[in-house]
C-alpha cells in the first residue's frame, strides 16, 4: 500500500473525477472543470492561493497552438486545401488503385505540415467517404484509411497534437537529463517521436485496412472503367490568394525545419532566428502568426472566419489539464500515480502498460485534451522508480496508445466518418463495427507498443 498525503490524495481523486467527467459527458469542456478541481483542490489541500494556481496555464503552448491553427484556418476557408486535395486525388487519372495510396499520403502530407490531425480529419472525411461510395470501397476500410494516415501523421512538431506532446515533453527534460536520459537536441526527439507514430499506426489502422479487405479491394481495381471525373471533378484553378497562402504554408514549413539543421541552421542570422523564435530554435507559433499577418493584410484570407475554425475546446481542455496537472504535482499526486504504475511494471513492460490504460481512457475522452497532460508528465518518476527505461519509448508509448482507439464511433474521428458515409452504408453495422475496432485497438496498441518500443526500444 502507499502511504499518501490527504494533498495527494485529494488532487489523485479531483484528476480521477475531472476524467470521469470527460469520459460521461464528451458535451462539457473539462478544461474549465480541471481549473475550478485545481483551485479547490490547491487552496484546501495544498496551501495554493487561487493566483498562484492560475498561472500554471501554458501560456507559450497557448499562443503556438493559436498561431498554427489561425494560419491553417485561414488556408481551410478560404478553399486552398479543398483545391488542393481535389488536384492530388486526380492524380489517379484511371488508376483506381492507385486512390487509397494517395488519399493515405495526402492526409499525411496535411497533417505533418500543420493542421494537425482534428482539422484534417474533418476536412477530408466529406470528400474521402463520397470517394468510397464511387468507388466501391466500404465506409469501414476508409475510416481506417482515414484514422490512421492522421493519427499517424499527428506528431509532427508543426501540428497541434505534436506541439502538444513536445511542449510536455520540453517541461520534463531537466529532469530526464538528471536520470541519466540522453535527451539531445529537441527538434530530432520530436521527429523520433513523430517516426514513433508513424510507425505503430501503420502496423495497426492501416496493417487493419490491408488484411481486412483493402488489399483484395486493390487487387480487384484492374478491371475498373471509373473515369476520374466521376470520382473527383476538376475544380476551378487556383486564384491568387490561394497560390499566396500555398506560399506562406511552405514558408512555415522551411523556415521550422531549415534552422534546425546543422547544414543550413548557419544561414540563419541572429537577428532572424530573434524575430521567429528563440535566438536558437524557431518558433511554429510565431511564424504562423506573421504570416497570418501577411495574408490578412493582403485581403487573402477571412480573419473572423478563421477565428472560428480554431479548436478552441482541445486548446482550452489542454490548458485546463495542465493546471490541474501541476496542483496534482505539487500536492503529492503525480508521486503516487507513478508509484502505482511502477508497482505492476518493469522498464520492459510499462511501455504496453501505459499504452493499454492510455487507449481505454482515450476510447472515451479527449486524447490530447485529457489524457497526453495527464500522462506524460508521468515518465520521469516511471525512469527514476523502475531504475531504468527509454523516456523516448515511454512518451512514445502513450501517444499512440491515446490514439489508437480513435476510430472508435465514440471518439471525433470515428463519429465524423459515420456521419460523412453514403447513405447506402448500413450505418448501424458501421458503428457496431467501428467499435468493436475501435476498444480492440486499445489491446492491440499495447501489445505493439510493448514489442515496439518495450522489446526493440525504438
Amino acid at each position: 500500500m502507499f502511504e499518501m498525503s490527504a494533498a495527494a490524495v485529494a488532487s489523485l481523486v479531483g484528476v480521477v473525477v475531472v476524467v470521469g467527467i470527460s469520459m460521461y459527458n464528451e458535451d462539457i469542456n473539462v478544461g474549465i472543470i480541471a481549473i475550478a478541481f485545481a483551485i479547490g483542490v490547491g487552496a484546501l489541500f495544498a496551501n495554493l492561493s487561487a493566483v498562484d494556481i492560475m498561472r500554471a496555464w501554458p501560456i507559450d503552448l497557448f499562443m503556438v497552438l493559436t498561431g498554427v491553427t489561425f494560419l491553417f484556418g485561414i488556408a481551410t476557408t478560404n478553399g486552398t486545401m479543398e483545391k488542393l486535395t481535389a488536384n492530388a486525388i486526380r492524380l489517379a487519372k484511371g488508376n483506381t488503385a492507385l486512390i487509397p495510396f494517395i488519399i493515405f499520403m495526402l492526409i499525411t502530407i496535411i497533417t505533418t505540415i500543420g493542421p494537425g490531425n482534428i482539422a484534417t480529419v474533418t476536412l477530408m472525411a466529406p470528400v474521402v467517404m463520397a470517394i468510397a461510395s464511387r468507388i466501391g470501397m466500404s465506409a469501414f476500410l476508409m475510416t481506417l484509411l482515414v484514422v490512421g494516415a492522421a493519427n499517424g501523421a499527428a506528431f509532427s512538431p508543426i501540428s497541434p497534437t505534436g506541439i502538444i506532446a513536445n511542449s510536455l515533453v520540453a517541461k520534463m527534460v531537466p529532469q530526464l537529463e538528471a536520470l541519466g536520459q540522453h535527451v539531445g537536441d529537441l527538434n530530432i526527439l520530436a521527429w523520433r517521436i513523430h517516426l514513433n507514430s508513424e510507425i505503430a499506426q501503420l502496423a495497426g489502422n492501416i496493417g487493419g485496412f490491408l488484411l481486412l479487405g483493402g488489399w483484395s479491394w486493390i487487387k480487384n481495381q484492374r478491371h475498373s472503367t471509373l473515369s476520374i471525373d466521376d470520382i473527383a471533378p476538376k475544380p476551378e484553378p487556383l486564384n491568387k490568394n490561394q497560390w499566396l497562402t500555398i506560399a506562406c504554408i511552405g514558408i512555415l514549413v522551411l523556415l521550422v525545419i531549415l534552422p534546425s539543421l546543422s547544414i543550413t541552421k548557419d544561414f540563419f542570422p541572429h537577428e532572424i532566428m530573434n524575430l521567429i523564435g528563440t535566438g536558437k530554435t524557431a518558433n511554429v507559433g510565431a511564424i504562423a502568426f506573421l504570416l497570418s499577418s501577411v495574408l490578412l493584410i493582403a485581403n487573402a484570407g477571412d480573419s473572423k472566419a478563421a477565428v472560428e475554425s480554431i479548436p478552441w475546446t482541445v486548446i482550452i481542455m489542454v490548458g485546463g489539464m495542465g493546471v490541474l496537472i501541476d496542483v496534482m504535482d505539487k500536492a503529492g499526486g503525480l508521486n503516487a500515480l507513478v508509484g502505482l504504475i511502477a508497482s505492476i511494471s518493469n522498464p520492459v513492460s510499462v511501455n504496453g502498460i501505459l499504452a493499454l490504460v492510455t487507449g481505454v481512457i482515450s476510447a472515451y475522452s479527449s486524447s490530447s485534451g485529457v489524457v497526453m497532460p495527464m500522462f506524460l508528465p508521468l515518465v520521469p518518476g516511471l525512469i527514476d522508480q523502475l531504475g531504468g527505461g527509454n523516456a523516448l519509448s515511454m512518451i512514445s508509448s502513450i501517444n499512440v496508445g491515446s490514439h489508437m482507439v480513435d476510430t472508435s464511433p465514440l471518439s471525433l474521428f470515428g463519429a465524423i466518418c459515420i456521419a460523412c458515409a453514403d447513405d447506402k452504408e448500413d450505418k448501424g453495422k458501421l458503428f457496431r463495427r467501428l467499435l468493436i475496432w475501435g476498444f480492440s485497438m486499445s489491446v492491440v496498441g499495447a501489445i505493439l507498443c510493448y514489442i515496439f518500443f518495450g522489446l526493440l526500444g525504438l
